[in-house]
């Protein structure tokens, strides 16, 4: 299992941008699929975006976020980031990674594919 830690979360307005990152100091990430994923407050956790490994290249993403939200991996960092753009106060919620198993499945499913512990979070929160 490969523990993560979440950065970059913060507070914004409406509209405005933010850039989550996942890492996992002393294992290769490109060698893993990493889900992202959220939880706001009396809500349930559900997926947010999924990179495969560097071979596969396929990344997923909710249809909740689809063309706001970009995950990509910063091999320079041994990152996982996860840009978002357009916030909405509806984004707001704490957002964690993990590895999965795999990310060609329905985003609604990706908590079933947990390989790994979820980091400590980091909260984003966007005002309207």
């Amino acid at each position: 299992q490969v523990p993560v830690a979440e950065s970059g979360g913060g507070l914004v307005q409406s509209g405005g941008s933010l850039r989550l990152s996942c890492a996992a100091p002393g294992f290769t990430l490109d060698n893993y699929a990493f889900g992202w994923f959220r939880q706001a407050p009396g809500k349930e956790r559900e997926g947010v975006s999924c990179i495969s490994t560097s071979r596969g290249g396929t990344t997923n993403y909710a249809d909740s976020v689809k063309g706001r939200f970009t995950i990509s991996r910063n091999s320079a960092k041994n990152t996982v980031d996860l840009q978002m753009n357009n916030l909405k106060p509806e984004d707001t919620a704490i957002y964690y990674c993990a590895t999965v198993l795999s990310c060609l499945v329905p985003l609604e499913t990706l908590d079933k594919m947990l390989a790994g512990p979820l980091g400590q979070g980091t909260q984003v929160t966007v005002s309207s």
